[in-house]
């Protein structure tokens, strides 16, 4: 194949496509339809394509890399530092990827492919259904208030005999929450069945599952989003795709850190989070001890974040050296 690189900006149903030589001269810009990507980049004989990360280049992406293309994704907004320019439109955006694309610069961003990509799908729909579900019994609740009633204590108000009482008042809109709550426990419950297979047949995920705090679903969560622990060469790097690392600014010689970046995996991040708080409220560990020690000083919160960092450092070890969780403090 020749040494021609495409930068594509993708949009839902079209993309703007810039082709570049090996000296950077323009061969070819143009925009059409999705569907006319593959035979436009088969035409010109491109060697190596580049796109944004977004959900709309997922079915583009799977057909290029199916035809064998060198695909790469970049990181949306580390690519808008690199290639930051005053008039913003698709041409110039494809020309600046395909630039990056050509000086093997572009930010990479990880796309799953194939059962990961599977996999998290089914684990962020269950998130999404167990979130709406939420909103849900909040809206009951909401009515309740309203309409003055005070649900029993002795029994929580979405058990088998809270739903029992709540049917008893023949409230119409909360006849109409109660059917789709129903519809969404059946979802949740099948979506976690099909989740606890996993774990029961994957061996990352079960040993994820002996680190304290880690259950099923925020282990096969953990396995969905991190995909290859290969592509990480220290656990360091794995902290900063959870955006569990601190923000650093320098200025000539002074150097200082501010709060956690925030960037990559937000699904990642949230569930160290929450496996952290699990953690440190049941069981006595290292982490448990250095937890107590920094919110004595510094808070629970920024405690809560530290734990989660060096809960994920323990996976990261856990996975690359395929060996059960140990406490060695």
């Amino acid at each position: 194949m020749s040494a021609l690189v495409c930068g594509l900006d993708v949009r839902k149903d079209s993309t703007y496509a810039t082709i570049l030589s090996p000296e950077g001269k323009i061969v070819n810009q143009t925009r059409m339809e999705n569907e006319r990507v593959l035979p436009y980049l088969s035409h010109f004989k491109v060697s190596k394509v580049g796109m944004e990360s977004s959900n709309q280049i997922a079915q583009l992406f799977r057909q290029l890399t199916a035809k064998g293309y060198d695909v790469v994704v970049s990181h949306p907004k580390k690519t808008r530092y690199i290639a930051e320019a005053k008039i913003k439109s698709d041409r110039v955006d494809s020309k600046a990827i395909a630039e990056l694309v050509r000086l093997d610069a572009l930010p990479l961003a990880y796309f799953p492919t194939g059962e990961i990509a599977k996999l998290r799908e089914k684990v962020r729909r269950r998130a999404f259904l167990v979130r709406e579900r939420v909103k849900l019994r909040v809206k009951v609740k909401s009515v309740l208030t309203y309409e003055g009633l005070k649900w029993p204590s002795e029994h929580g108000l979405f058990t088998k005999k809270g739903v029992e009482w709540l049917h008893q008042l023949k409230i119409d809109s909360i006849e109409s929450y109660l059917r789709i709550l129903e519809s969404l426990d059946e979802e949740i419950k099948l979506l976690s069945k099909d989740l606890v297979g996993v774990a029961e047949d994957d061996e990352e995920v079960k040993l994820l599952m002996t680190i304290p705090g880690i259950g099923y679903y925020s282990a096969v969560l953990m396995k969905s989003e991190i995909g290859d622990i290969g592509r990480f060469p220290f656990p360091e790097r794995l902290c900063s795709y959870a955006g569990l690392v601190p923000s650093t600014h320098a200025s000539g010689k002074s150097v200082w850190h501010g709060g956690i970046t925030k960037e990559g995996s937000r699904w990642l991040r949230w569930v160290m989070v929450e496996a952290a708080q699990t953690h440190v409220h049941k069981y006595d560990t290292s982490i448990t001890r250095a937890y107590s020690r920094i919110a004595e000083k510094r808070g629970k919160k920024i405690a809560t974040v530290a734990a989660a960092r060096r809960l994920l450092m323990v996976s990261f070890s856990v996975l690359k050296n395929k060996k059960p969780f140990y406490d060695q403090a």
